[in-house]
């Protein structure tokens, strides 16, 4: 073969790779309108009202007969996503990497998702049910979604470059967010004007999160292809495998080291993002536009903080930047504990100090990871670590719905997630992740 050709064959991938980053990025852009918009702004405070106006004398609804304080009602039903996620995410994973066709799975999540979170229009009155049954299903979905989403990123990135494809992934999402929520503030906030009530506002916002998914998704479902399987092993039912795959990850301690630290630090910040809502409401009395107008600051300063960190990353490694993010999030969260009541501009300077540190924490936790894990086995373990992202952050949701259900108190809770932050912190710390990349078989990039 000449060299000509061989030129032009890298070049050729090197486009193709191109173009799959681009349609990768896009994804991301997809489903971040979910994130933000539904999860983050609109259900927990609508579920939670719709929860109370169902609720009885003393203030519990009963799911399956189960007395549960109103209050509570959407953290427990995050918890219950997360349960449903763990199941699925090991099944679909291992079957992702022993068929190859990563893409017809990730259109069934992507799709279910969508629809489910189009569903949440007919949330209303009293059907707080209707809401936890929906909430579960997109929840989970998303977390499938992301999970095979994210193991794209050792096929079309070449180690020198996943830190900066990542970063670029997680600002496309954020950036996303940010326009949807525009349009949502535009909505929420004259909808009046628009001859609506303040209900239906809501449900149109909830409800155009889940086209603007569906839509959107066909972009990488086009862009991003279908590898040969690298390796043959069976499924098994979700549990199973899961127990299957950590037993394939003992053989990596390191790797397992790492996703222990994520598991801890990233609890702490996946409670944030699904309770922040919920606390500023209820706790600091703020209303949903100082809400939405909050969230976009942290949106814009995601994209901004993203890319930050990328290039901090580049200079000074991956793992060190994310240790100061996380001292840089011990120090926000514990500054959130003193925020006076009905004080918008305070509860702001608390989301610039999170929006800074939220994109670059998240992209690059996931760059990282993406050098420790066995190739031809991205998927099953991206599946592990979607439920360190997801998956496996039920405790902090649990913890924050069993304190106030004990005490009355958001405040009380907040304070504590500190502690994820901490053990996060002395956890990562210590995984030598030169080592661990290359006993993954990996190479080393020369800032890590």
């Amino acid at each position: 073969m000449s060299t000509d050709t061989v030129r032009t064959e890298a070049a050729a991938e090197t486009a193709a790779l191109r173009r799959e980053q681009r349609g990768w990025y896009v994804y991301d852009w997809a489903c971040s309108a979910y994130s933000t918009s539904v999860l983050t702004v609109f259900l927990g405070p609508y579920l939670t009202s719709v929860a109370e106006h169902a609720a009885d004398g003393d203030g519990y609804v009963h799911p399956l007969g189960v007395p549960v304080r109103a209050g509570s009602f959407f953290a427990y039903s995050v918890s219950l996503s997360v349960i449903v996620a763990v199941v699925l995410m090991p099944l679909v994973g291992s079957a992702a990497d022993r068929t190859g066709r990563k893409k017809p799975l990730l259109a069934a999540a992507a799709y279910t998702g969508a629809a489910a979170t189009t569903g949440m229009f007919f949330l209303d009155g009293d059907r707080y049910l209707l809401g936890g049954v929906l909430l579960v299903v997109a929840n989970a979905a998303q977390s499938v979604g992301m999970m095979l989403y994210n193991s794209y990123l050792p096929q079309i990135a070449p180690p020198e470059q996943r830190d900066a494809v990542s970063s670029r992934g997680w600002a496309f999402g954020y950036a996303a967010g940010a326009l949807v929520l525009v349009a949502d503030l535009v909505l929420y906030s004259a909808h009046d004007s628009f001859g609506l009530s303040e209900t239906a506002a809501v449900r149109i916002c909830l409800a155009s999160a889940g086209l603007w998914w569906g839509a959107f998704a066909l972009v990488p479902l086009r862009r991003l292809r279908d590898r040969h399987a690298r390796v043959a092993h069976a499924t098994a039912p979700g549990l199973r495998q899961l127990a299957a795959t950590v037993r394939d990850m003992r053989r990596h301690p390191l790797t397992l080291a790492f996703l222990l630290a994520y598991l801890v630090y990233n609890d702490g910040i996946q409670t944030v993002i699904t309770q922040a809502s919920v606390y500023g409401s209820e706790e600091l009395g703020l209303g949903q536009s100082t809400l939405i107008g909050a969230v976009l600051l942290v949106q814009v300063l995601a994209v901004a903080g993203a890319l930050a960190m990328g290039r901090l990353a580049r200079a000074y490694g991956a793992q060190r930047t994310i240790l100061g993010s996380l001292v840089a999030w011990t120090l926000t969260l514990a500054a959130g504990w003193f925020l006076p009541a009905r004080a918008p501009v305070w509860f702001f300077a608390l989301a610039a100090g999170i929006g800074l540190v939220l994109g670059g924490s998240q992209a690059l936790s996931r760059s990282l990871f993406s050098h420790l894990v066995p190739p031809g086995k991205e998927a099953e373990y991206f599946s592990a670590y979607e439920m360190s992202d997801r998956g496996m952050s039920w405790l902090g949701p649990l913890l924050f719905g069993v304190t106030y259900q004990l005490t009355g108190s958001y405040r009380s809770a907040i304070f504590s997630l500190v502690a994820f932050f901490v053990l996060g912190f002395a956890l990562l710390a210590r995984v030598p992740v030169r080592r661990a990349i290359r006993e993954a078989g990996n190479p080393v990039p020369e800032k890590i």
